[in-house]
């Protein structure tokens, strides 16, 4: 299949809705509407939210072979299969019936679901207004060609709709674009080492051997598992993630596009997602306050399902073994902070109020996990002294951090502020330190509500270091338990061999 058979769409036509009469007259001049005019012709109910715009220009992209592997991943209920598995079909036999879609999914009868819906849409009136030379069998008639549950034909044409569910067949059939959609049923499914490889070995044996070099490729769906299917591809291919539409534009046939667009913004904004940090993706349906509250209730699935970053449980550092304190101890023996300010733009301030008992145990007691500026943090950071009434801080310099120190110091007079620059490997001090971080520190109860971002950072946290996004609470856990119990036992078994 060639780029010349596919039929480009004009920038400045109007909406396919109010242009219905002319749409045929468009085609055959080799207009076609953009993808987003023509979901909401043939769906006038969709509600397109500026990620559905994207999303769907980018789908109008691979539909025009612009874009020829492509992986997005998006959180539940964001009508990702509305657009992949349903709407796109459609459009692409529009653009070319002489094409052979195959929509995979978990189960033959979810994809034999979406080829129902396509179907639909491709015996409507608005469709055959918008795409005349498209046509399927309607009835009995025309006889010869086929229309079931699982495929059908286009009249005329060479092209068809196939389905087939997760280690189906699809012997003697060429596929010049497949569509896979959601192929873990669930989470079960998703942690199954079984499923995942069988998944594996049916996506190279029976997936890969239908589509030829012109072929295309669409994976969607909800991440479970770092080892799911995306998470190999991205290990064995060429991936890039993409920021902007020139992104896009300059890949290569052979590298796979990735898009994910994650439930809670965390990134800085870009062309692709302008998004501000903390914005939900579709607050209308799932607000940032439902989103948040759903974080608190599994920060791991959480990073999985809604922010496309899964991790096994196996694979984390720290998991949820954090025990917690309900009532401070009468021994404490020691009040203090340590600071750790942002490395890099996106980075978090992260600083850490604590308590210490005769026994050596690390009593979290109040803490400021954020992206602001400097200004900003410097007030939070010094009213967060008064609040847990630290005598002393230790502030990292590496950054600004000694400007930091002085400001804070000044805003929080009775605290001793001390800087100090960290010459340390930071992946060295916090995996040697991982054991004794879980066996000596305490979090407040209910800490997962008080910090949420700072709790899911901590709690998936990953063993592999370069997996990870953010240190900068596992490296302050890792500063305060090389001050508090690792210097001093060094210190006293240098008094005692000195003694001795």
């Amino acid at each position: 299949m060639s780029k010349s058979n596919i039929l480009l769409s004009n920038p400045s036509s109007g909406s396919v809705a109010e242009n219905i009469d002319s749409s045929a007259v468009a085609q055959s001049l080799g207009v076609a509407p953009s993808f987003a005019d023509f979901a909401t012709a043939v769906y006038p109910f969709l509600e397109l939210q500026p990620f559905h715009r994207v999303y769907f220009h980018l789908l109008e992209m691979f539909a025009k072979w612009q874009v020829r592997n492509l992986i997005v991943s998006m959180p539940p209920q964001h009508g990702k299969s509305v657009g992949a598995s349903t709407l796109l079909p459609a459009y692409m036999l529009g653009l070319n019936p002489d094409a052979r879609v195959a929509i995979a999914s978990y189960s033959s009868s979810l994809a034999n679901k979406f080829n129902r819906r396509v179907q639909r849409i491709l015996e409507g009136a608005e469709y055959g207004a918008i795409f005349p030379q498209t046509r399927i069998k309607v009835g009995g008639k025309p006889p010869q060609y086929l229309r079931t549950a699982d495929e059908v034909e286009i009249v005329g044409h060479d092209g068809g709709l196939l389905s087939v569910g997760r280690e189906g067949s699809l012997t003697g059939n060429r596929v010049d674009c497949f569509i896979l959609d959601d192929l873990y049923k669930d989470a079960m499914e998703a942690y199954s080492p079984l499923i995942r490889e069988n998944c594996w070995e049916w996506y190279t044996s029976v997936v890969k051997t239908r589509m030829h070099n012109n072929s295309s490729e669409l994976i969607v769906f909800t991440r479970w598992h770092e080892e799911d299917l995306i998470g190999v591809l991205r290990q064995r291919e060429p991936c890039c993630d993409i920021k902007s539409w020139y992104d896009v534009e300059s890949l290569d046939e052979h590298t796979w596009a990735c898009l994910n667009f994650e439930a809670l913004m965390t990134c800085e904004p870009s062309e692709i997602d302008s998004r501000q940090v903390g914005e939900a993706l579709w607050p209308e349906r799932q607000s940032a306050r439902l989103l948040e509250s759903k974080r608190r209730l599994d920060a791991v699935r959480f990073e999985s399902m809604y922010q496309g970053r899964p991790s096994s449980r196996g694979g984390l550092l720290y998991g949820d073994g954090f025990a917690e304190w309900d009532t401070l101890p009468a021994d404490i023996v020691r009040r203090a902070n340590y600071t750790d300010t942002a490395d890099m733009g996106d980075d978090y301030l992260c600083s850490m109020s604590y308590a210490v008992d005769t026994d050596g145990v690390i009593y979290i007691l109040d803490a400021v996990y954020s992206r602001e500026p400097m200004e900003v943090t410097e007030g939070l950071v010094a009213e967060m002294f008064t609040r847990s009434e630290v005598r002393s801080s230790l502030i990292e310099s590496n950054n600004g951090g000694r400007g930091f120190a002085r400001a804070v110091g000044h805003l929080a007079p009775r605290v001793k502020v001390e800087w100090f620059h960290q010459s340390g490997n930071k992946e060295a001090r916090i995996l040697s330190n991982s054991a004794t971080v879980q066996h000596v520190v305490r979090f407040p109860r209910g800490w997962s509500q008080r910090w949420p971002e700072m709790y899911a950072h901590l709690t998936t946290y990953r063993r592999e270091f370069r997996s990870n996004r953010w240190h900068d609470a596992a490296d302050v856990l890792t500063g305060i338990v090389e001050r508090e119990v690792v210097d001093r036992r060094r210190s006293r078994v240098l008094h005692v061999g000195f003694n001795n």
